[in-house]
């Protein structure tokens, strides 16, 4: 009688085994798609916003220190600001923060009375977007030739400081990606510190009142690498005026306005990208987003001022 219920005793104990397996396998299965879905929402998931007394943070845990630090807005600017004292050139303004939720703001600035300026900062999943529409609602003419929008502070992303950033910070020029200890740097200027890098077919006589690089860029990127290697953080606009090595440990892409007629308004786009450590990811991203940006060409002598 035993000997006949033995292999009845062993299919139900293998039968058990390989059902407790299976059950194991499938655990493990909803264990690792929940896992790897958290993982791809967690990549997905936008950096948030925040703005108060003129500084806008973009805060995320995929940055190096957990957040960057922006000075929004800093500067509207008048022509002939090269060689002129930077209070002479600055025009007064005054922002207010209209509406605020955690990936999307809304401002309204005014520039010495007469200009008023509405734009949105978003935030995306590796992008921060700008999108600026300056009216002049006065009679006469504003010689807002210029701004600086964003001094984005990257000495925590870089791990580096004032006396070293450069070396992880870059422009494209005709050699390609450079490094901005690799350009061919001045000194002399108005004010002494920071390096200012100038397209083509910008009046040298209307930029920021520090020392003008010899090389000029050939598109409108400045950037950065992080830290441990890993990402990169970039920005520019569609209307190019200048690229910006500042003292703070701060990069720029500073855009061109030309100006406001009576009753004119212009629209102005830039952005702030946060990408993986990938030159050729950033350019496309350029080149995409900003199709309709004044093409760079080389300047015909204004190698020297």
């Amino acid at each position: 009688m035993i000997s006949r219920k033995t292999p009845m005793i062993r299919s139900t104990r293998r039968f058990r085994c390989i059902g407790f397996k299976r059950l194991i396998a499938a655990v493990m299965t909803s264990v690792i798609a929940i896992w790897t879905a958290g993982l791809l929402v967690h990549a997905a998931e936008a950096p948030t916003l925040s703005w108060t007394n003129n500084l806008l943070t973009i805060t995320s845990a995929d940055l190096p220190g957990g957040k960057i630090d922006v000075w929004y807005l800093e500067a509207f600017c008048r022509k002939g600001s090269t060689d002129r004292d930077w209070g002479k050139t600055i025009l007064p303004h005054k922002t207010q923060l209209t509406s605020a939720q955690p990936r999307r703001l809304a401002f309204r600035t005014l520039v010495e009375t007469n200009v008023e300026v509405l734009h949105e900062v978003t935030a995306g999943a590796d992008e921060i977007d700008f999108q600026f529409q300056l009216h002049n609602r006065g009679k006469s003419p504003v010689d807002v030739e210029w701004f600086q929008p964003a001094c984005i502070r990257v000495a925590e992303f870089t791990g580096l400081d004032q006396t070293n950033y450069i070396k992880k910070s870059f422009i494209f020029t005709a050699q390609g990606l450079t490094t901005l200890d690799k350009t061919h740097r001045r000194e002399e200027a108005l004010y002494r510190g920071g390096q200012v890098y100038v397209p083509a077919g910008i009046d040298l006589k209307d930029v920021n009142p520090r020392p003008i690089d010899r090389d000029q860029p050939t598109n409108g990127l400045i950037g950065c690498f992080s830290k441990d290697g890993k990402r990169l953080l970039a920005t520019a606009s569609d209307s190019t005026h200048e690229l910006f090595e500042g003292v703070y440990v701060c990069l720029h892409s500073d855009p061109r306005v030309s100006g406001l007629k009576p009753g004119e308004t212009k629209q102005i786009h830039a952005k702030i990208y946060l990408l993986p450590n990938d030159p050729a990811m950033l350019l496309k991203r350029y080149e995409a987003d900003f199709k309709t940006a004044r093409p760079f060409h080389a300047r015909q002598g204004e190698a020297t001022r």
